[in-house]
C-alpha cells in the first residue's frame, strides 16, 4: 500500500488562473453549450468560488487539461481530454491531464431526459466518450483558432494563410511559432472565434482520434504510484467499517457498546441510518471490534421475502394475471391483430437471479473534518463526483462548497460506484468524532447490504406471418427493480417488427436494495429476445443467421453487424466435435453489435465452456481503438461470469451468500482462449462501448448450447445443476 504523510489536492482554481507565464482558458461546459471565459471571468469566477475547465498552455509548450472523465480502468481519463487536444492540435506527448472539480455545473455534459435539461459527471452507462464528444472538440477548435490569430497578428498575414501541426502553428515560407511561444505573447479576446462544424476537423485529419496511444492511467498502475482512496493517509485517521443489518432495511436500536470498550485500540461507534459504524486506531483492531459487534435490529423491509420463491411461483403468477399493474414500455401497429392473423405463435419464459457488481477494490472512502466542523474534505473514487459531493453536502447539512472533493481511481466501478453511501457513512463519521476516518467495508458487508441487478421473470411471445417473417412481438418483464428492468427490451433498435408490444409488470417492493449493473436490464433482456429469436429459427428448420437475414426486418446497423460477425467467425464452417456456435445480437447505449460465440458441455460435471468468442461492433468513430476494444473484451468476459456463474439469493430478507467462495465469478482458467473484437468505424458520433460487450453472451452462450444438444436454456446463470436438468428434459 502507497501512503502518503501529506496529500496533494487538485489544481486550485487561482494558483493555475495565476500561475507564471502561460495562456490560460477556461471552457466552461454548461447547457448553453461551449463556453471559453476571458481572463477576467474566469478570475471573476474563481473569486466567486464557481468552477470551469481550465485549458492552460505554458511557455515550455506544456498544455495542461482537466479531464471529467472518472477513471475505473475503461480509459475515460484518456479518451474525453484526447477528443479536446485532437482539435487544438496539441502534441499529446506534451499534454499533462488533471481531474475536473466535481462541479457538474461546469465540467458536466449536458443532457436531456424526459423534457429536462441537467448537467452531470457521472460515468455510466458508457456516457464518457458518447456525451463529451462534441463539447470537448468544439472547446479544443476555439483554443486552436485563438492562437491562429494570435500568431497572424504577429506575422501581419490573415490567419486563413497559417496552419497548424502538433503544438505548432506554421506561417507562410515555413516560419513557425510553437503554442508555448505564442502563450508568451498572446491574450484571451474578449470575444472567442466561433466555430461551426464545418470548422471541425474531418476524420480523415485526425492525429489522435482513432490511433492506438497509450493510456495515461497504466504506467502509475503498473509501477505502483497510482493513488486509490485506500492508500490514502492522513495525520492523526483512525479507521472504521459499517456492520448493516442483515435484513436490508432494517435500523439500530441498540448494541453491546460496554463489551466494545474493553477491546483494544476501540475508539467508539457511530449509529447510521441502516447500520453502526465501529471505529479503532487501526483495521486490524477494528475488524475485532466488528467481530465482538451485537446489534438488536427493527424489522427490517425485507423481513420474510424470499427471492427464489419469488422468482419461481410469485412472478410467473402476477405475470399471468391481468390485473397485475402494468407499464407500457414501447408500443407500434397492432399487435393483437398480428397475432390473430399469425401462421405460427412461439412463446417461452425466461428467469434471471439477482447479481453482485463484484468490483475488485472494497469499498471505501476518506472523510476529513475540519476544526471548525464547516468543511469537509473527501478522498473517493466514484463513477459520478457532482452527484457524491452533493449527497455528503445535503447528509451533512452542508453547502455543496463546503465539501472538498479528491477524485481517486477506482479498482471497478460497474454502477456501484455511482452511489457513495461508504462515502456519505466515512463522513458522517468523521463529523461526529472530529478526526480523519478512512471508511473500509468489508467484502461480506458489501455482499449483505448490496445493491443487486433486480432478479426478472419474462413471459415472451412472437407471431410469424403465413410467409414465415416476424410480424408480430410481445414481450413482458415482471421483478422488483422499476426502471432497472426495461433497458434493452426495445427490439426496434435493430429488429423493424411492425407490432410489438413491450410491458413492465410490477412485483410489488420487496426491500431489496436494487442498482444500475454494467448494462443493466439489457443483460436479461437481451438474452431472452435472442434466446426466442433463436428458438423460433429452430423451429422453422432455418439457421439462425439465415432466418434473421431473411426473415427479420432489420435495421441497416442490424444487417452489417450480423453479416460481419458472419465473416469473422467463419459461420458456415464446421467445428470440432463437441462444440458449436451460438449467434446473438447485442446493444447498449447506441452501440450495436452482434457475437457468436463458441462452446462445449461436460455432460457429467454440467459445466458449460466458452472457447472462442467473436464480436462485432457499431460504435460509430472509435477515439480510442485499444481502449475500446479491451473495454468490449471486458464486458464480454464480465457478462460471461454472469451467464456462467454468478447468482445472489435472498432467504428471510437476508442475502445468503457472503464472500467468493459463494458467490463465484469466472476465473482466469475458465475464461475464453480467444476473443475476437472488430469495430465498423463509422465516421458518425461515437456512441458507447464500456457495456456493449456484456448483453449478448448471455443468448450466444444459450444458443450454442442448443446447437450442440438440442437443448434449450430459460435460467440465467447457467449453473452446472440447471444444465444438467436440462439435458434431461
Amino acid at each position: 500500500m502507497t501512503t502518503m504523510t501529506s496529500v496533494k489536492n487538485a489544481v486550485s482554481r487561482r494558483s493555475f488562473l495565476q500561475g507564471a507565464g502561460g495562456l490560460t482558458f477556461a471552457v466552461a461546459l454548461g447547457a448553453g453549450g461551449v463556453q471559453v471565459l476571458t481572463p477576467a471571468q474566469a478570475r471573476a469566477a474563481a473569486r466567486q468560488g464557481q468552477m470551469s475547465t481550465w485549458v492552460r498552455i505554458a511557455a515550455d509548450n506544456t498544455i495542461t487539461i482537466l479531464t471529467p472523465g472518472a477513471e475505473m480502468g475503461q480509459g475515460s481519463m484518456t479518451s474525453v481530454p484526447l477528443i479536446l487536444a485532437e482539435e487544438l492540435d496539441a502534441d499529446w506527448d506534451k499534454v499533462v491531464l488533471e481531474n475536473a472539480p466535481a462541479d457538474p455545473k461546469t465540467y458536466g455534459y449536458t443532457r436531456k431526459r424526459r423534457g429536462r435539461v441537467s448537467q452531470s459527471m457521472a460515468i455510466v452507462g458508457s456516457r464518457a466518450v458518447m456525451m463529451y464528444y462534441k463539447p470537448m472538440r468544439t472547446a479544443g477548435a476555439q483554443v486552436r483558432k485563438v492562437l491562429l490569430q494570435a500568431a497572424a497578428k504577429k506575422w501581419g498575414v490573415p490567419a486563413s494563410q497559417l496552419k497548424t501541426e502538433p503544438s505548432v502553428v506554421i506561417g507562410p515560407g515555413g516560419k513557425r511559432l510553437t503554442y508555448g511561444e505564442i502563450a508568451a505573447f498572446a491574450d484571451v479576446p474578449d470575444k472567442m472565434p466561433a466555430v461551426t462544424p464545418g470548422e471541425l476537423k474531418k476524420p480523415a485529419n485526425f492525429r489522435l482520434i482513432g490511433k492506438p496511444l497509450p493510456r495515461r492511467d497504466i504506467p502509475g498502475k503498473v509501477d505502483g504510484s497510482a493513488q486509490f482512496a485506500i492508500d490514502i493517509q492522513l495525520p492523526g485517521m483512525v479507521y472504521a467499517t459499517t456492520v448493516h443489518s442483515p435484513v436490508q432495511g432494517a435500523k439500530p436500536i441498540s448494541w453491546n457498546e460496554d463489551k466494545l470498550k474493553t477491546l483494544k485500540g476501540y475508539i467508539g461507534a457511530v449509529k447510521l441510518k441502516e447500520g453502526v459504524a465501529v471505529i479503532a486506531d487501526n483495521f486490524e483492531h477494528v475488524m475485532a471490534a466488528r467481530t465482538e459487534l451485537q446489534v438488536k435490529w427493527s424489522k427490517g423491509k425485507a423481513a420474510g421475502y424470499d427471492s427464489e420463491s419469488a422468482l419461481m411461483t410469485d412472478y410467473p403468477k402476477k405475470s399471468a394475471d391481468p390485473k397485475t399493474k402494468a407499464k407500457k414500455v414501447d408500443k407500434k401497429g397492432d399487435t393483437d391483430k398480428a397475432f390473430s392473423e399469425a401462421g405460427k405463435v412461439y412463446k417461452a419464459e425466461y428467469r434471471c437471479d439477482y447479481g453482485y457488481h463484484a468490483q475488485m477494490e472494497p469499498l471505501n472512502a476518506v472523510a476529513r473534518i475540519n476544526e471548525a466542523g464547516d468543511q469537509i474534505e473527501i478522498w473517493e473514487g466514484t463513477q459520478a463526483p457532482g452527484r457524491s459531493r452533493q449527497g455528503i453536502a445535503e447528509a451533512l447539512g452542508f453547502k455543496t462548497a463546503q465539501v472538498i472533493h479528491n477524485q481517486m481511481y477506482m479498482g471497478g466501478g460497474f454502477g456501484r460506484r455511482s452511489r457513495t453511501d461508504y462515502t456519505i457513512e466515512a463522513a458522517l463519521v468523521s463529523k461526529q468524532i472530529k478526526k480523519p476516518v478512512k471508511m473500509i467495508w468489508t467484502r461480506e458487508e458489501d455482499i449483505n447490504y448490496g445493491m443487486f441487478r433486480p432478479q426478472s421473470f419474462q413471459h415472451l411471445e412472437a407471431a410469424l406471418d403465413k410467409s414465415g417473417k416476424l410480424n408480430g412481438w410481445k414481450h413482458s418483464v415482471i421483478g422488483d427493480g422499476r426502471r432497472l428492468l426495461t433497458g434493452g427490451a426495445k427490439i426496434s433498435k435493430y429488429y423493424k417488427v411492425p407490432n410489438q408490444s413491450i410491458v413492465e409488470q410490477s412485483a410489488g417492493k420487496h426491500g431489496i436494495r436494487t442498482k444500475h449493473w454494467r448494462a443493466v436490464a439489457h443483460v436479461f433482456n437481451v438474452y431472452a429476445i435472442e434466446a426466442l429469436i433463436d428458438e423460433v429459427a429452430a423451429a422453422q428448420g432455418m439457421d439462425p443467421l439465415e432466418f434473421r437475414l431473411k426473415n427479420v426486418p432489420l435495421t441497416a446497423k442490424a444487417r452489417r453487424v450480423l453479416e460481419k460477425v458472419a465473416q469473422m467467425s467463419d459461420w458456415g464452417k464446421k467445428r470440432p466435435a463437441g462444440r458449436a456456435l451460438g449467434l446473438s445480437m447485442t446493444e447498449r447505449s447506441g452501440s450495436l453489435g452482434a457475437q457468436v460465440a463458441e462452446v462445449s458441455v461436460d455432460r457429467k460435471s454440467g459445466k458449460i465452456r466458452v472457447h472462442k468468442v467473436w464480436t462485432a461492433v457499431d460504435g460509430g468513430v472509435i477515439v480510442q481503438p485499444e481502449a475500446a476494444r479491451r473495454n468490449v473484451e471486458s464486458g464480454i468476459h464480465y457478462g460471461l461470469s454472469s451467464v456462467l456463474k454468478e447468482r445472489a439469493t435472498i432467504k428471510d430478507g437476508s442475502v445468503q451468500q457472503s464472500n467468493f467462495h459463494d458467490y463465484e465469478v469466472l476465473r482466469m482458467a475458465e475464461s475464453p482462449e480467444e476473443v475476437h473484437v472488430e469495430f465498423l468505424n463509422r465516421p458518425t458520433k461515437p456512441t458507447g462501448l464500456g457495456e456493449v460487450g456484456n448483453p449478448g453472451i448471455g443468448s450466444a452462450v444459450a444458443n450454442g448450447f442448443f446447437a450442440l444438444t438440442g437443448k434449450r436454456l430459460y435460467h440465467m446463470p447457467f449453473t452446472p445443476e440447471r444444465v444438467l436438468e436440462a439435458l434431461k428434459a
